[in-house]
Order: structure tokens, then C-alpha cells, then sequence
């Protein structure tokens, strides 16, 4: 509420209007000695959507303006509507009485400026200290009513000297800041008369107008938290200039979108993102893992597209991705977390342990684990076995399996040795085949030893080990002892070494430098069962040392 300076009556002003808070019946009471009066009036807020097409606009709105006393001063005013629109005008929110004056304050019904015709202008003659202030000029008509944007006049004394319009010797200057920082910002300004200097920020004085500096302004920000320009304007009865800094907050990149996964094959992941961030950045982290791993996550940068193929990945497995912008300060926070699973592949090794034992002279039962690297679901097993394994494998009889990890092969030939090889697959394709697995149709005798390996003890011996196999069917199928069968490969003569029950044999006088080729099998009171197949071990170079005195 602004009073009248008589005391004769006030003005109600609702600055910034909202709808439907503001919709309401408004009532103006009055009272005295004598009695009491009142008056009602109703407000409705129209949002810029529902206005009707005639609602005044203001084509045309007053400007900043400096004037020296005694001087005119006219305060600019156009508006459109239909009806056309009566026009009236406010000096620091209090409407401007243009008829009790005589005359020095008038409004114009028709002027012409720059082409447009004003019908509204505000013509102060004589002008005077107390006619400076805020000025705003309001178009109404039976749709409703519009304010301008307020603009200021400044009354100045005068006085005989060179004029000069004012200009800029120091103009402001950019600045980039860390978040929380502080900078000031000088503005100088010249002319004659001497300009007076104020900062504003948008629409907002930054200046009090009681305290307004003559050609100098420095504007002193602490805390800046938000990227802002600040105007500095210079005015002098000769003229009004204004020059802008743009005051930029340096701040670390904002998370990016969610990663979306557009591909995927076997060992890749293609992601794209959203950058979240409306300053450009310098390019992008891509962060992953093995899902549920404790690992750091492996970094990809310098991701200059918001699009990227991850490879290098492991088929069939989960992992874990986010993405982080980097700019000039540093790398943001990473986005959240998107889990991908790699696409399935044929498995990239054979079954484990495959192992077979007779269960009558014609039936054997053979028995595996999954493959080490199945690189997806498998469906299933294929089993392949022969008595002749000069034949490719593709001639060999063939079982699949599916759901299980062990198949029985009927209808065996009593007495014969049989090959035997498995592989998996999945969905995508098979994997590779296993090595042979030998075994004798025949009941009671052991099957292949597991895991038979060596490695050089000396330059003239090598220490086999092997996992025994196992035995059933009585006394008569335990393991009597063992038959090594090796031969060097320079040599064809082949030997045979025979010794008691066992799971490592220390095999003796060899030569230096030599590869030698091992086979073995165990024996039991029915007989030999089927060799392993052949391990090739090297032995060692013999070292020779030399001296001054002696040879060895």
C-alpha cells in the first residue's frame, strides 16, 4: 500500500500477480468524523494464454532518461488493442496528476517518434528534482489492463561547461570463477559532464540511487555460486551508455543420462547417453566391471561422441556401466548404474574331465564337467566315439545329450579299445572337441589314469604324477600297479617300465637336452586298461662351467 503525499488516498499495488491466488473482490474503505464510504471492485488474472485478441500491448515503453533541471523531459509511450487503449501513467507507483499542475505536466494525444505514433507520451517541463523518480505508463481498455516495464528519470543540475557524451575508458571485463568465489568488477566511465555509474543485474538496480558514483563503479562479488551478466550503465544529461561482463562460474560437469544399451554381441557393449550437461564438456569416462565384483572399475577416456562400443568384454557375463563427463576443472560425478550381459557364443574350450568306465564288456558309462569357459547356456553335449581313430571325427558314431552331464554307449565290441571325444554347445554354435578318451571294452580293467603330467626334476630325470582312477566291481578291479611306456623322440625305440600302485614315478637316466614322450596305464588282475594319452616332457641342457685352471 502507497499513500498519497496529501493523505487524500492510497494505492493498493499486487507485484507479481499470480492466478487464481490473486482473483478476488478488492474493497477500499474510507471514513472520517463525518461518516464512511466504501467501494468494491473485482480483479481477474489472465495467464499470456488467455488473453483476447484486443488486450492492450505495449508497442512502446519509456526509457532510462537523464535531463537537467529546468529542462523538458519527455517519457515515451505507444500502445495497440482494440478498442484502442486509454493510456495513464504511475511515478513511483502513484498515478502522475496531469491536471493539477497548470500545465507543466502533460500528456501528449499525438506525437510521432521514429515513425510510430504516440498517443501516450509524458511531457514534464521545467523539470525538477522532485520529478525524478520511477515511471510507468498503463494501457487500458474493456479486456483488462498492461503495465510497461518501469524506467527511471534523473533530474541533474545544470552546468556551463564542455560537453562531452559520456564513454567508456575502462569497460567491464569477463570473468571465470571457481564456485564460492569472489571477484570485482570495475567499471570507469568519462564525458562532461562527468558520468554517474551504476551496476545492474537484469532489470535490478545494483546501485542505490541515493549513493550513485561519478565515473568510477567497482562491483564487488563474493560467494557466486550462478553464471550471470552484469550491465554497467553511464549516464549523463548528454546520453546513456551501457556495456555488459559476463561473470561465469567454472563448475565441475554434471552426471550424464542413464547409459542406454543400443548393441551387444559376444564381447562388446554399445552405449549411448544423454550429456545432462548444457556447457559443452571436454569428453567422457566410461567406468566398468564384472557385476557384482569388488574391482575398481577399468576407465575409458577421451569419449568425445555420447555413443561407444565397450569391447574387450567376456561373452555371457554381466557387467556393470556408468559414464562421467570431464571439463577444464575436472571429471563430475558418474551417472548411475546400467547393468548389460554380454551376447552368447560358441564355448571357447572343451568339457573337463571327461572320464569313462565299463559297466559290462558291451556298456560303457562316460562322465564330464561343463567347459571352463562356456561363454553361454549350454544346451547341450555331443559325444563322439570310435574303435578306429584313423577316421575323422565326423565319421565317428555320435550321441547328443541334453540336460545332463554323463551318457551310457551301448552295443560295444568286447575286447576293443574305443576312442572317445565330447563337446558342448549353445544356442550359437559348438565348441571345441575334448582329447581322447581311451578306453578297452572290458569289465574289470581300470580305466585311463587323470591328469597325467611331468616336469624335469634334473638334466637326466623327470618326475610323472597322475590321479589314479577309479575302481569298482570288487577285489579283482583294484589297481595292481602301473605301466609307463616312453621313448625319446630322436630315438624309436620304445621301453616299457612297470612298478606297484602309485600316483608319482621318478623315471631316471635319461639324456640332457632331449624331449621325451610318455604314455601310461593301469593294471589290474584282469588286465591293462587304456593308456593316456602321449605327454611330451623336455629335459634340461647340461650346464658347463669353465675356469683358468680346470675343464668340466
Amino acid at each position: 500500500v502507497i499513500e498519497f503525499d496529501d493523505g487524500s488516498g492510497s494505492v493498493l499495488r499486487i507485484q507479481p500477480l499470480r492466478t487464481p491466488r490473486d482473483e478476488a473482490i478488492y474493497e477500499c474503505h474510507a471514513s472520517n468524523s463525518a461518516g464512511e464510504l466504501t467501494a468494491t471492485t473485482r480483479l481477474s488474472v489472465l495467464r499470456e494464454d488467455q488473453l483476447p485478441s484486443g488486450f492492450p500491448t505495449i508497442d512502446m515503453g519509456p526509457q532510462l532518461k537523464v535531463v537537467e533541471r529546468s529542462r523538458t523531459a519527455t517519457m515515451l509511450c505507444a500502445a495497440s488493442g482494440n478498442p484502442d487503449p486509454e493510456i495513464t501513467w504511475f511515478k513511483d507507483f502513484l498515478p502522475v496528476n496531469t491536471s493539477n499542475n497548470n500545465g507543466r505536466i502533460k500528456q501528449l494525444r499525438s506525437e510521432s517518434f521514429g515513425g510510430t505514433p504516440i498517443r501516450g507520451a509524458l511531457q514534464i517541463e521545467m523539470s525538477e528534482e522532485g520529478d525524478q523518480g520511477k515511471y510507468e505508463c498503463v494501457a487500458t481498455n474493456s479486456d483488462g489492463t498492461r503495465y510497461s516495464t518501469p524506467a527511471n528519470l534523473y533530474v541533474r543540475e545544470l552546468r556551463e561547461v564542455r560537453r562531452v557524451p559520456p564513454r567508456f575508458s575502462i569497460p567491464p571485463a569477463d570473468s571465470e570463477i571457481m564456485p564460492g568465489g569472489n571477484v570485482n568488477i570495475t567499471c570507469v566511465a568519462v564525458g562532461s559532464p562527468m558520468p554517474y555509474v551504476k551496476w545492474m543485474l537484469g532489470a535490478e538496480d545494483l546501485t542505490p540511487e541515493d549513493d550513485m558514483p561519478i565515473g568510477r563503479n567497482v562491483l564487488e562479488l563474493t560467494d557466486v555460486r550462478q553464471s550471470n551478466n552484469y550491465t554497467c550503465v553511464a549516464m549523463s544529461t548528454l546520453g546513456v551508455i551501457e556495456a555488459m561482463a559476463q561473470i561465469i562460474v567454472k563448475a565441475l560437469p554434471k552426471a550424464p543420462g542413464i547409459p542406454v544399451v543400443t548393441e551387444r554381441t559376444a564381447t562388446s557393449i554399445t552405449l549411448t547417453w544423454d550429456s545432462g550437461n548444457p556447457e559443452p564438456v571436454s569428453y567422457y569416462v566410461i567406468q566398468h566391471r564384472a557385476k557384482g565384483s569388488d574391482d575398481p572399475y577399468k576407465e575409458i577416456d577421451g569419449i568425445a561422441t555420447t555413443r561407444y562400443s565397450v569391447g574387450g568384454l567376456s561373452p555371457y557375463s554381466h557387467y556393470d556401466f556408468r559414464v562421467a563427463a570431464v571439463n577444464t576443472i575436472g571429471q563430475g560425478p558418474s551417472s548411475e548404474v546400467v547393468e548389460a550381459r554380454t551376447a552368447e557364443q560358441a564355448p571357447s574350450s572343451p568339457p573337463r574331465q571327461v572320464i569313462g568306465r565299463m559297466l559290462s564288456a558291451t556298456t560303457a558309462m562316460i562322465h564330464w564337467d561343463e567347459p571352463e569357459e562356456p561363454n553361454g547356456q549350454v544346451v547341450g553335449y555331443r559325444v563322439y566315439y570310435t574303435s578306429d581313430n584313423m577316421l575323422p571325427v565326423n565319421q565317428w558314431e555320435k550321441q547328443m545329450v541334453r540336460g545332463t552331464n554323463f551318457i551310457t554307449i551301448q552295443d560295444l565290441t568286447p575286447n576293443k579299445t574305443y576312442y572317445i571325444r565330447v563337446l558342448a554347445f549353445t544356442s550359437v554354435g559348438d565348441g571345441p572337441l575334448s582329447q581322447d578318451l581311451q578306453i578297452i571294452a572290458k569289465t574289470g580293467v581300470p580305466s585311463q589314469p587323470l591328469n597325467f603330467k611331468g616336469e624335469a626334476k634334473s638334466e637326466t630325470s623327470i618326475l610323472l604324477s597322475w590321479v589314479a582312477p577309479s575302481t569298482q566291481g570288487g577285489q579283482d578291479s583294484q589297481i595292481t600297479g602301473y605301466e609307463l611306456v616312453y621313448r625319446r623322440v630322436d630315438d624309436a625305440e620304445e621301453r616299457k617300465v612297470s612298478f606297484e600302485p602309485a600316483t608319482t614315478y621318478l623315471l631316471k637316466n635319461l639324456k640332457p637336452f632331449s624331449t621325451y614322450t610318455f604314455q601310461l596305464a593301469a593294471k589290474s588282475k584282469n588286465g591293462i586298461g587304456a593308456y593316456t594319452n602321449e605327454v611330451s616332457i623336455d629335459t634340461p641342457q647340461t650346464r658347463r662351467f669353465i675356469c683358468a685352471r680346470c675343464r668340466v
